[in-house]
């Protein structure tokens, strides 16, 4: 699975109804309204690098209201949640 962060900019009188659009799109598992630099930041996460552009270039890009993307690739997931299930087998004592 590859991740990608999405960093959104968009127009400030939309960013809700923006937010809500990108996260009924298919790719995209998570979106943040964040402080900062940017508006909004969306999780995306595809089987394939190739299909990261239909998603980010067809898809983000064209909705309403977003001004600028600034798309980031994970290698790797450290994760504090992803540890605990890591050691939760379901074991008692």
């Amino acid at each position: 699975m590859i991740t990608a962060i999405v960093l959104i900019e968009a127009e400030v009188s939309r960013i809700p109804e923006v937010a809500a659009e990108l996260a009924d799109l298919d790719g995209v598992d998570e979106v943040y309204s964040v402080t900062g630099g940017v508006d909004l930041i969306a999780m995306v996460r595809v089987p394939s690098y190739e299909d990261l552009a239909p998603v980010i270039s067809d898809r983000i890009n064209k909705v309403t209201g977003v001004t600028g993307t600034d798309t980031h690739l994970a290698f790797r997931t450290y994760s504090k949640h992803d540890l605990e299930a890591g050691f939760d087998l379901g074991l008692d004592g």
